[in-house]
């Protein structure tokens, strides 16, 4: 739980260039920035520890060794499924590009051919995706396709619903292995008192009045006219 802090030091906590403070009372929410979210690294964007899962619409490069007309270039459907030669449909969605080529040459061991021996290769993916929630007409996943901003992301996912608190919008992402969260307020951002921020892969958009706006409750209690980003990060 968030404690209500002094309103005196909002200022102190918003033009102060002397590092983190801490948000109340509490050692897990800490003000680091009212400049707006930092970028992503490589790391926190392409974790090593996690496996890729093939997804729709991925194009893969499935190899048969020795057999020129089974290899080709797929694409995988929007529910998940692939059609090889011989095999018929696969059900490719959510498994990894090893578990797809065993599951290729088990169709095809003895019946079609002796021995196989398939591989598996990741030729393009739209796996890179942010989450957006909330007040939306389409809350799900997206992919990130070049340059994407926060306000293309919500207006992907339909636009904002039609009572959507617009001063309201929290986008959740990991830097360096730290959770940050960042209040935007979709208003200014239009009105240009602000710059319209870029989002990256794995970030989490939420939309409108929701669990996420409380972690913000007493900054925007402050500060009801929010202009500025406000940046907080949660201490382990």
């Amino acid at each position: 739980m968030i404690k209500r802090f002094s309103f005196l030091l909002l200022p102190f906590l918003l033009s102060s260039c002397a590092g983190p403070t801490i948000l109340g009372e509490s050692p897990n929410v800490t003000v680091v920035s009212s400049e707006g979210l930092p970028e992503p690294t490589r790391v926190d964007l392409l974790s090593s520890n996690r496996p890729y899962l093939i997804g729709p619409f991925d194009k893969l490069k499935i190899d048969v060794f020795g057999i020129e007309d089974l290899s080709k270039e797929v694409q995988i459907d929007a529910s998940g499924r692939l059609s090889f030669p011989l095999i018929g449909v696969v059900e490719a969605s959510g498994l990894t590009p090893g578990e797809l080529a065993d599951e290729i040459e088990n169709r095809l061991q003895g019946r079609y051919v002796r021995n196989p021996e398939v591989t598996v290769n990741l030729e393009e993916t739209v796996s890179q995706v942010i989450t957006v929630d909330g007040q939306v007409d389409k809350p799900g996943l997206y992919p990130v396709i070049g340059r994407m901003t926060l306000m293309r992301a919500v207006a992907t996912a339909g636009g904002a619903g039609e009572f959507a608190k617009l001063n309201d919008v929290v986008i959740f992402r990991t830097v360096n292995g730290e959770q940050l969260a960042g209040l935007y307020n979709l208003k200014a951002i239009r009105r240009g008192n602000y710059s319209d921020p870029e989002v990256f892969a794995n970030d989490v958009i939420v939309v409108g009045d929701s669990q996420a706006r409380r972690l913000f409750r007493d900054l925007i209690q402050a500060s009801p006219l929010i202009t500025t980003p406000l940046i907080i990060l949660f201490r382990q």
